[in-house]
């Protein structure tokens, strides 16, 4: 079944709520209750279902659940045994307005869509669905500690505490001890009291009614205080791959719950973690899904010394409070380095440091000395390398003995091959064996008795110890060097990526730029396969592919199953695939590129054959960062554009109703008086005075056409809507129709038209041709006194025909030139109410003309006035025989 497609998830309704019944033991009425809740439900007409109840345990809950329809199950098998899962897809199609669940905490078993139930009601929960389900309290992540130390063992089950703490309500189911045995032995139920005494269920109980009422003083606290309430307190927890770093991070998290804080986990990388073994490296990855799991932001920092890196990262974060496990050396022996704790209090003294009790102090003790044994591995190539160094050392030595040099440049010669061997080697090793079998050579080949390993001075055991302990402590030093230079290499290598990755999305200006431009630099980065889904008209475009080797198979990332799983992504706007708990089973761990709620594309980097480490995954999200914002902008950019073309069509709107206001009112007011005086009084009034009359209404009402014309044709310019119907047309023929149509005060000037020695044809539209006639001529009429001489010529130039008309009033200024064809511009520069004139005319005269691919000037005609130019395509006579 497909699941929600994007445009369902824009119209999806509010996100669902999330009522717990809980309990601190099976057998208290969890079940029931929520089924009593869920029955007044449906008598208030709500729409219930079950999803997934476990009922073939107790009769009444069986009984219970007959009133209510059920949503299929999926049917898993898994070790023999057969057991029913909810089926996501089946809910969200049904979509309730509520369903029934049992089990928060259940981890899922079988091919689902997620690894725990709890995200499946989470995702039931953002399709707008209220859930009801059940939770016993030992569940919840963050008091795991102490449900170990009253059971003995650990929950394999549990939740993360944001579950339970942002669920709209909690209900807690209560029952005495004493009473949950004697129900349970009524019902033949004594299997699930095995190995717990009464006490224990008293525990249970007493950390199950605390964690309750936490919850409540965090929600009272939280509406006290407006927004979510966070005092100045910042909390850091140290990682590390000991078993007993989940017991720190629980107890960091509770002291930051209660404190309100900001949680930051801290990780020290040093030069051992490359050597780290598989179990502990699984167990650090565990330990920092836990801390994000419980709320804390995880950070990396590099370096050998972990106390440094600790204070520095400290001291630059705000950090007030540090909390640490107990270190495995309690005091500090006269030749042994401080411990941690130590460091850290001497570097950080006005910082609070929580020191948690490790129970397992052995094992962590033998993890520790394991990993101090362990040797980092040696190449035959190292080993000549080394060998071939101390003889040139050896050889040089011969050399200077000869020449007469003393110990002392022999020594120091040596100690120059120590550091060549920590610097041209990979082991730390091989300076190590360096230094003895140099202090050996030396005994051997250069003091009395040579060629033994006797020394005849009683001062060279002093010699050798000291040329040993320098030999050790330089190539050490060197090999620290070494190690921080290419730790240093690395990060600066990622720094320029991620600086080269913010310049090239600042270049981009297209979403398909900016995605291409992202996933080549992730591909620069991680050497891994990357895939982008664009997001087109509120649906996922044909996936981008960006493979390490261009020769290799994209057929596994083009699947229909890994296109659900972005699918997936974009609904939830949550990452899921490989490395997480959600559709783990697929090649690529997929991301959203987002701001806020706003999804612009899915990003999927393959990490089915080794997952992203927490470092990759903050580098991979400081990108995926750097590509939304760059979206963003460009969203805001597109739109912001467009708000300038709107407000500017909203200024042009406003300039032409204020224009209309005036132009129109002033030609009708002359109609209707002139009209109003010939009706009332036309027998008062003699015969010239009557004419000059109608005059003025015909004068008048001809502006009001041309004007009306005029916005017609702008608002089919506005539109696009103007389509030219061009034909060949004879010049002289159009300049004749147009002086028929201007203005009844050419009377007054002198118009004259040069005619051409030759019949020149023109393809143009002839209608409007005529219109931009008459508005050039009459716009000369308007602004020159009576009497000024207008003169009207044209001429071929190439293929195209030049016409002007010229006068010989007071011209144009030059500063109003380069203005004259805008829209609603006049030469007052402004809105014209001293001339019957809005500025249309000029501007309607230029589209028209570029409609036709000409153009239009004006300049000025000496001795004095103006000209206007403009150009049409010219035309040819065709002759059919």
């Amino acid at each position: 079944m497909d699941a929600p497609t994007l445009s369902d998830r824009v119209t999806v309704k509010a996100p669902g709520k999330l009522t717990i019944f809980a309990s601190y033991f099976s057998g208290t009425g969890k079940t029931h209750a929520m089924l009593e809740a869920a029955r007044t439900a449906k008598q208030e007409e709500r729409d219930v279902v079950i999803g997934l109840l476990s009922c073939d345990a107790w009769l009444s809950v069986q009984a219970g659940a007959e009133d209510f329809e059920a949503v299929r199950c999926k049917t898993v098998t898994q070790d023999g045994r057969t057991e029913s899962e909810i089926d996501l897809d089946a809910c969200i199609q049904r979509l309730p307005q509520l369903i029934l669940i049992d089990d928060l905490s259940h981890t899922n078993r079988g091919e689902s869509r997620h690894r725990k139930r709890y995200q499946d009601i989470e995702e039931l929960l953002i399709a707008g669905i209220d859930v009801y389900t059940t939770l016993d309290v030992q569940h919840i992540e963050s008091i795991q500690d102490t449900v170990v130390s009253i059971l003995g063992s650990s929950i394999s089950e549990r939740i993360p505490d944001h579950v339970f703490d942002r669920a709209s309500r909690v209900e807690f189911i209560d029952m005495e001890p004493e009473r949950l045995q004697q129900r349970l032995l009524e019902h033949k139920k004594v299997q699930l009291l095995s190995g717990y005494s009464l006490s224990q269920l008293s525990a249970l109980r007493e950390i199950g009614l605390r964690r309750c009422a936490d919850r409540a003083a965090l929600y009272t606290q939280a509406g006290q205080n407006g927004t979510g309430y966070r005092s100045h307190e910042h909390i850091l927890v140290c990682l590390s791959s000991a078993p007993s770093n989940e017991k720190i991070i629980r107890t960091a998290a509770r002291m930051a719950c209660a404190f309100k804080c900001e949680f930051t986990a801290l990780f020290v990388e040093t030069k051992d973690f490359q050597w780290m073994s598989p179990p502990d490296k699984e167990r650090l990855r565990s330990n920092i899904h836990l801390a994000q799991q419980l709320g804390a932001s995880v950070e990396t920092v590099y370096g050998d010394d972990v106390a440094y890196q600790i204070s520095e990262f400290s001291h630059l974060s705000g950090v007030t409070k540090i909390v640490l496990g107990r270190s495995g050396f309690p005091s500090r022996p006269l030749f042994r380095k401080a411990s941690l704790t130590d460091r850290l209090i001497e570097l950080t003294p006005e910082l609070d440091i929580h020191i948690i009790p490790d129970n397992g102090m052995n094992h962590l003790f033998a993890t520790r000395h394991r990993e101090i044994m362990h040797l980092p591995p040696l190449s035959l190539l190292d080993l000549l390398k080394s060998g071939l160094i101390l003889v040139l050392a050896t050889l040089i030595g011969f050399l200077f003995y000869h020449l007469g040099f003393t110990d002392a440049n022999i020594i120091t010669l040596y100690i120059l091959g120590i550091m060549l061997v920590s610097v041209s080697t990979k082991s730390s090793i091989c300076s190590f064996f360096a230094s003895i079998f140099s202090v050996l050579t030396f005994n051997f080949f250069f003091t009395a008795p040579r060629f033994s390993l006797h020394a005849y001075d009683s001062g060279y055991p002093v010699t050798f110890l000291v040329m040993f302990l320098a030999s050790l402590l330089t190539g050490s030093l060197a090999s620290k060097l070494k190690s921080h230079a290419k730790r240093s290499a690395q990060v600066a290598w990622r720094t320029k990526l991620l600086f080269e990755t913010n310049q090239n999305l600042q270049k981009a200006r297209t979403q398909e730029e900016i995605l291409s431009v992202t996933a080549k630099q992730l591909l620069k980065i991680f050497q891994r396969d990357i895939i982008v889904y664009r997001i087109k008209e509120e649906n996922l475009a044909a996936p981008d592919i960006f493979l390490v080797d261009d020769t290799a198979s994209s057929d596994c990332y083009t699947s229909e199953k890994e296109r659900e799983v972005a699918q997936w992504v974009v609904t939830n706007n949550k990452r899921a695939g490989a490395g997480t708990e959600t559709l783990s089973d697929a090649r690529c761990t997929y991301l959203s590129v987002r701001k806020g709620d706003r999804v612009y594309g899915v990003v999927g980097i393959a990490a089915s054959d080794k997952p992203l480490d927490s470092f990759e995954t903050s580098v991979l999200l400081s990108v995926l960062g750097e590509c939304a914002l760059a979206l963003e902008n460009q969203k805001n950019l597109e739109e912001k554009e467009a708000a300038a073309v709107l407000a500017k069509n909203e200024q042009l709107r406003a300039n032409l109703l204020r224009s209309i206001s005036h132009d129109l009112r002033t030609p009708l007011t002359s109609i209707s008086g002139n009209a109003s005086n010939l009706l009332s009084n036309g027998d008062l009034f003699d015969a010239k005075t009557k004419k000059q009359m109608y005059t003025d209404i015909y004068d008048d009402a001809m502006w009001l056409i041309n004007l009306v014309e005029n916005l017609l044709s702008v608002s089919r310019l506005e539109e696009g809507r103007m389509n030219l119907h061009v034909s060949t047309e004879l010049m002289d023929e159009v300049v004749a129709e147009a002086l028929r149509h201007i203005n009844r005060k050419s009377a007054e000037y002198h118009l004259h038209v040069q005619n051409s020695d030759e019949y020149l044809l023109a393809q143009i539209d002839a209608k409007l041709i005529v219109q931009v006639l008459i508005n050039i001529i009459d716009n000369a009429i308007k602004y020159t006194p009576a009497g000024s001489d207008i003169d009207i010529g044209w001429e071929r130039k190439g293929s195209f025909i030049y016409i002007s008309v010229a006068d010989n009033g007071p011209g144009i200024p030059d500063q109003a030139k380069p203005h004259i064809f805008d829209m609603f511009y006049t030469v007052s520069n402004q809105i014209a109410d001293s001339r019957r004139s809005m500025g249309l005319g000029l501007a309607l005269c230029k589209s028209i003309v570029n409609a036709h691919g000409g153009e239009i000037t004006v300049a000025d005609h000496l001795p004095h006035g103006s000209v206007f130019t403009f150009s049409v395509p010219a035309g040819e006579v065709e002759l059919h025989e």
